[in-house]
């Protein structure tokens, strides 16, 4: 895995730097703000009627930041993912999927990210199944294999489809965050010591209070 941070990170990774210093500030601020018509509802959530662009949205990498696939080849949640989930959705945050998956797998996302679900939830381990429904339709996979990360055109896809929507990118790998930051995209490195899991709630609804 590569731990050095990309070159491409640029205004991104410093606000995001100088942003993590103040994390609980940041958290705090946001909770004394007013609402602004924020993320889409997911298992429940009620959208306010005049938000007719949903930010931010929250993109994850799949395996090896939100779930682990054990020795024996089974799958489950990572450490502090599937809280880190359901807080997005309290907090009525979007989420969505950038990940490789053979082409092959399909014709379209839908079909490939079909196919992904049921790879997943046939090895699943864990008390709770993956929380599929949290990601409705943004799940995007690679059309061919030129598509396939690092190759910017996932993340170009996704950006396409935002509006004006800030939005972040979430891996365990730099040369991911990194690409994805190349794109416009916050990136943060998941799995890192001495820093949260995650990048925190609060933070991210500061961020999308902005439009890129």
């Amino acid at each position: 895995m590569f731990t050095t941070p990309h070159k491409g990170w640029g205004r991104a990774g410093l606000m995001l730097g100088a942003a993590l210093a103040s994390t609980v500030l940041c958290a705090t601020a946001s909770a004394a703000a007013p609402p602004t018509g924020g993320g889409a509802p997911s298992q429940g959530a009620t959208r306010p009627a005049n938000a007719q662009h949903p930010c931010p949205v929250v993109y994850f990498d799949l395996g090896e930041t939100l779930v682990h696939t054990a020795e024996d080849g089974s799958t489950s949640y990572l450490s502090g993912a599937a809280g880190y989930l359901r807080a997005l959705r309290e907090h009525h945050i979007e989420v969505g999927l950038i990940t490789n998956v053979p082409p092959s797998w399909g014709a379209t996302d839908a079909e490939r990210a079909a196919r992904l679900r049921q790879e997943v939830d046939a090895t699943w381990r864990g008390p709770a199944p993956f929380a599929w429904r949290d990601f409705g339709d943004r799940i995007l996979t690679p059309r061919t294999e030129a598509e396939r990360k690092p190759a910017p055109a996932l993340w170009q896809r996704a950006m396409a489809a935002s509006g004006h929507c800030r939005l972040v990118y979430q891996a365990e790998t730099a040369e991911e965050v990194g690409a994805a930051a190349a794109q416009g995209f916050v990136p943060y490195q998941v799995g890192r010591p001495h820093r949260p899991e995650f990048l925190p709630v609060g933070l991210v609804e500061l961020l999308g209070r902005g439009a890129r």
